[in-house]
């Protein structure tokens, strides 16, 4: 291999370590919230998955789909301003990230598990707003 080319190739090998992040054994700041971010993305790529399957069933229903938006964005404004304000005793201090994070994760897996219930929906529940299939 040329010199060169492993000298160009080299950035790209520590780029890839550093990515790798050992959340189960995090020990400091940066890594703790940086592990609080990829438990939020994770959360956030279920709870999109379970949007996309709910609003396809709603789909002939144009009513009940912009309900439907209305209410998941309405919770989008809720969640953020309810991080917002239970991370706000350490704004501005390296912990922030963490507490926020946390919290968002922790009321998108709430909101991932009522999905889930609508989901389940059969054919003829008048109390649920999701069809059965």
């Amino acid at each position: 291999m040329h010199p060169r080319f492993l000298l160009a190739l080299t950035p790209l090998m520590f780029t890839t370590m550093a990515n790798a992040v050992d959340c189960d054994n995090a020990s400091d700041q940066a890594t703790l919230n940086q592990c609080a971010s990829q438990q939020h993305a994770a959360a956030d790529k279920e709870l999109n998955a379970l949007y996309q399957q709910i609003s396809t069933r709603l789909k002939g229903n144009p009513d009940s789909k912009k309900l439907w938006v209305d209410a998941q964005r309405s919770w989008i404004a809720f969640r953020d301003a309810e991080c917002k304000f239970s991370a706000s005793g350490v704004e501005g201090g390296s912990v922030y990230p963490l507490i926020y994070g946390n919290c968002i994760t922790q009321l998108t897996k709430a909101r991932i598990e009522t999905f889930k219930t609508y989901l389940k929906c059969q054919e003829g529940d008048l109390g649920c707003p999701v069809p059965g299939v």
